[in-house]
């Protein structure tokens, strides 16, 4: 189905200002536009403890936290990596959507602020992102007052790290993590099959922004086939935590994320996913401004509670 109004519309608005496609930006103008989108969420709900912290990074850089408790006894711990393609992004712009994923689900949330490239190239997100659920992992009952159930989740960027790390926790034989949620995960590089090149995906994120991103983050092609970089490279996908997977319709990484969730569940992975129609690229994150961005959220927030349901600590 097209693209519903309020998207349309934002993408008219978008185009009438002059907003360059993102390819065309440097990094410093790209961060910018986000930062201004940023400002369109609003505050977000009440938390009941919200705090700012670090998890140290195997160099010694201080990875920044922002702990968003909703309650005195919150029912798990959601560790949410942000999605902006490896290169932009920043945790003022992921509040909103962090408050409201604590207050629906009933988790605590720590959003992870990883270095970024071209600063910061591959692998420093992989590594900082590994390092905070490390870090989160061992503080856990200092966050929620007990030892409950560790989720990891993320968008875009995001959802790619958030997979990877799912990856390390198995194969390193921890943290063990109760779910993982991907929202429109960036799980392989091959940016020519059927999603990326139908017109009408190209909206806020195109085939020629998806390259900008690779080719800030992992300018060797030689990297991109590291199963560090695309989670779809790894040779075993079995024995990684129930995964939701939520992808939409107008989005050129649909077809590698529903691909990556159906190799998942062919591994034995349980596994829930959802097309979103008439959605975008970047819609779950536009809390307060997209009417969709509701529907996945509650989406996750249902799927969360099934799993800690089934799943108690």
């Amino acid at each position: 189905m097209a693209l519903d109004e309020a998207t349309t519309a934002l993408l008219a608005q978008m185009a009438e200002s002059g907003t360059k496609p993102l390819h065309e930006m440097t990094p410093e103008e790209a961060r910018g536009l986000t930062a201004a989108l940023g400002e369109m969420y609003g505050p977000g709900p009440d938390v009941h403890r919200a705090e700012m912290t670090s998890a140290p990074a195997p160099d010694g850089y201080a990875i920044p936290l922002h702990v968003l408790v909703p309650s005195e006894r919150p029912r798990g711990v959601l560790v949410y990596y942000h999605g902006g393609g490896w290169v932009i992004g920043a945790l003022p712009e992921f509040e909103t959507l962090g408050r409201t994923l604590a207050v629906r689900t009933g988790c605590a949330v720590v959003l992870v602020d990883y270095r970024m490239a071209p600063e910061n190239p591959y692998p420093a997100a992989v590594d900082d992102s590994w390092a905070a659920l490390r870090w989160v992992d061992e503080h856990v009952e200092d966050i929620a007052g007990a030892r409950v159930p560790l989720v990891v989740a993320g968008d875009s960027a995001g959802g790619n790290l958030a997979a990877i790390v799912a990856h390390r926790a198995r194969d390193t034989g921890g943290p063990a993590l109760a779910m993982q949620v991907l929202v429109y995960p960036v799980t392989d590089c091959n940016l020519d099959n059927e999603t990326y090149r139908d017109p009408e995906n190209q909206t806020l994120l195109t085939k020629e922004s998806m390259a900008w991103f690779w080719d800030l983050y992992a300018p060797e092609h030689a990297m991109r086939q590291n199963p560090d970089a695309c989670p779809s490279k790894a040779d075993d996908l079995s024995g990684l935590p129930p995964a939701v997977v939520l992808l939409a319709e107008h989005d050129v990484l649909r077809q590698e994320g529903q691909e990556y969730a159906d190799a998942l569940a062919g591994a034995g992975v349980p596994v829930q996913s959802l097309v979103f129609d008439g959605q975008m690229h970047g819609f779950f994150t536009m809390v307060n401004v997209l009417p969709g961005s509701e529907a996945g959220i509650a989406y996750v927030a249902e799927a969360v509670d099934r799993q800690l349901t089934a799943q108690p600590a």
